[in-house]
């Protein structure tokens, strides 16, 4: 499995956002847990407004190197609680090679499928999580609208795993990662010497 490495890369990003946005995610996660939802952001949130801001003006190889990189983390996580399955990383492994027009797109969402179903067959709603956050990392290949479902399941991960008042800070600190690691990728994507398959050299 391809590990993405990177240079230590510090920025100072400026919170855009207001201070009333840190506080209704946690009321709109609230009431989504208390209704059982199984998905507790969404896209349309309020928090999620810068970052939406940088996803819409990223190129798209951008953006699959973003996901490629906190898929891979995702990844490595489910392999150490789940050391005999593979259906994650299979999935990354397959949408790389998309993304190097090594095979055609159907291999490829084959292999993002199979990561959904492995999501179905966990015990763990917080694992499920991440199996769609992988799963939709990987789909960053196919269009950049994925590109914000990784977000949308990795928090929801966290707050499952640890509860709401024990991950207020995780998840704050998990999004600013989010829009550090973009930037990052903005300024390095050329540096990263890879092929690429042509739809996404247009």
């Amino acid at each position: 499995m391809l590990s993405f490495y990177y240079e230590l890369f510090t920025i100072d990003v400026c919170l855009a956002l207001p201070y009333s946005a840190y506080m209704n995610w946690m009321d709109e996660v609230s009431i989504r847990m208390k209704r059982g939802n199984r998905i507790l952001f969404s896209k349309d949130m309020e928090f999620f407004d810068d970052l939406q801001s940088l996803f819409r003006v990223e190129n798209h190889r951008t953006l699959v190197l973003w996901a490629f990189d906190f898929a891979s983390e995702s990844v490595a996580e489910l392999k150490r609680r789940y050391p005999s399955e593979i259906r994650p990383e299979v999935a990354l492994s397959a949408t790389h090679s998309w993304a190097e027009g090594k095979i055609k797109m159907r291999k490829a969402q084959r292999a993002i499928l199979d990561c959904h179903a492995f999501a179905k067959e966990v015990s763990l709603r917080e694992d499920a999580a991440l199996c769609h956050a992988i799963a939709q990392a990987c789909s960053v290949v196919h269009t950049p609208g994925h590109a914000i479902g990784y977000p949308i399941y990795d928090l929801t991960s966290i707050v499952l795993e640890h509860g709401l008042d024990g991950s207020v800070k995780m998840v704050e600190e998990r999004k600013e990662e989010y829009i550090t690691r973009l930037l990052y990728w903005k300024n390095h994507v050329d540096d990263y010497h890879m092929e690429w398959a042509s739809f996404l050299l247009r």
